[in-house]
């Protein structure tokens, strides 16, 4: 323990006038260290660090592949606490490289804070596959998506290669809003496609109950309850309750079926009424959250109340413009606020759009079919934004929700569905 402190400590900077870096560092019997042995060392601290912009209040969890050193003032009598350590864990291997670091929910589960989005996602077996190699352990997946069978055997490959274990992976999926009433049916129908056992993560898509759509009729199901009808539009389910889906959820996860359950694209109002009938209380909140939709009194509220919030859209426009959600004038990659603070930080703007999200203590999953970008999305967490740029990036909020019910409902599918206040 004595000999990994040294290490540790003369690598991240308790070295003065006092001392080299290669004496430093020396055995029980006051040898040295050999010099190759210290670069190996050096190297491998390089290519594993992080490094995090300290503010009042911050608080670091350690887990098994970091390391960390901290020293406080000299007091007046001439000592200080010196703390330096190393998990005892495995070394991770080359996909755990730039790994995110990860967020604790109320099971006590560790969520990691950057995953991979699989709404609109092509080629989702292979990209997939990709993404796990490149170190996601997060994929984020839905029944209304289409592609759960395609996730699931990209996620199959991985594990039969062995780049991870099950017990590594968080996947999470979706209850679609025509199963509000089926509950069990539309997750069993999710576990098959994705190939699993259990699922980390069940969420409530939307707080909208539809007419029920077996799977033998169609599947996913989708909004419109039927296609061929003269005037097609979404048909409501009003003898389900959120109260009752809720219910039905908590049972999928007191069985074991899945390991934590949340919701998704709810306020204030409805998660704190949730709260309070909840047997167990949500453990994520999944919302749409970017610089011009900050949602700022929803995040706050919702991390005194100990639910975590998954971020999408993280990127904004990106996703809606060729839906016709959104104008190419909207894009935040190629806003001159985002553009320069990423010049200044030696990162893209996408890159530094994700950092905004997650410093912000949200777990953020883009998505991309680029290897190249796959890999730049998840090597967030060797760098950290200034306060300035934390503070000029919310300066952008301007309460503009892309993925709003309230408005493509009615241009899509005929039918005015308004869930925000």
């Amino acid at each position: 323990d004595a000999l990994v402190n040294q290490i540790v400590a003369a690598y991240t900077g308790w070295i003065d006038q006092r001392n080299d870096p290669k004496k430093a560092v020396v055995f029980a019997d006051g040898t040295t260290v050999p010099s190759d042995c210290l670069d190996d060392l050096t190297k491998w601290y390089d290519d594993h660090k992080f490094v995090h912009r300290w503010e009042p209040g911050d608080f670091m969890i350690v887990d098994n592949t970091v390391s960390c050193h901290s020293r406080q003032p000299y007091t007046t009598d001439g000592r200080r606490k010196v703390v330096a350590c190393v998990a005892r864990g495995r070394l991770p291997s080359s996909s755990d490289t730039k790994r995110a670091t990860r967020l604790t929910l109320p099971s006590g589960d560790p969520m990691p804070a950057v995953g991979l989005g699989c709404w609109k996602l092509p080629n989702a077996a292979e990209v997939v596959y990709e993404a796990i190699k490149a170190g996601y352990r997060l994929i984020d997946c839905a029944a209304d998506y289409g592609n759960e069978r395609d996730v699931g055997r990209g996620i199959k490959r991985a594990l039969d290669e062995g780049l991870c274990r099950r017990d590594e992976l968080f996947v999470v999926s979706k209850l679609w809003n025509t199963f509000h009433s089926h509950v069990d049916e539309g997750f069993k129908k999710s576990l098959e496609d994705l190939g699993l056992d259990y699922l980390d993560l069940y969420l409530i898509h939307f707080p909208i109950a539809q007419r029920y759509v077996p799977i033998d009729v169609r599947y996913p199901p989708e909004w419109i309850y039927d296609p061929n009808a003269a005037n097609p539009c979404m048909e409501f389910d009003d003898s389900v309750t959120y109260f009752d889906t809720w219910t039905c959820l908590e049972g999928l996860q007191t069985r074991g079926s899945v390991r934590n359950i949340g919701v998704c694209n709810i306020g204030t109002t409805m998660l704190r009424q949730l709260l309070a009938y909840a047997r167990i209380k949500p453990a994520v909140l999944q919302i749409e959250l970017h610089p011009y939709n900050t949602q700022q009194k929803l995040l706050q509220f919702a991390r005194s109340a100990g639910v975590q919030v998954m971020a999408f859209s993280n990127l904004g426009s990106a996703s809606y413009v060729e839906l016709g959600m959104a104008t190419p004038a909207e894009s935040l990659i190629d806003h001159a606020v985002i553009k320069t603070i990423a010049q200044t930080n030696d990162k893209t703007p996408a890159q530094v759009l994700l950092r905004w999200g997650v410093q912000r203590g949200t777990a953020v999953i883009p998505k991309t079919a680029n290897l190249t970008r796959l890999k730049e999305n998840i090597d967030l967490f060797d760098f950290s934004l200034s306060a300035a740029d934390m503070a000029a990036i919310d300066a952008l909020d301007a309460g503009r929700r892309f993925n709003d019910p309230g408005v493509f409902c009615q241009l899509a599918f005929n039918t005015f569905c308004p869930i925000y206040e």
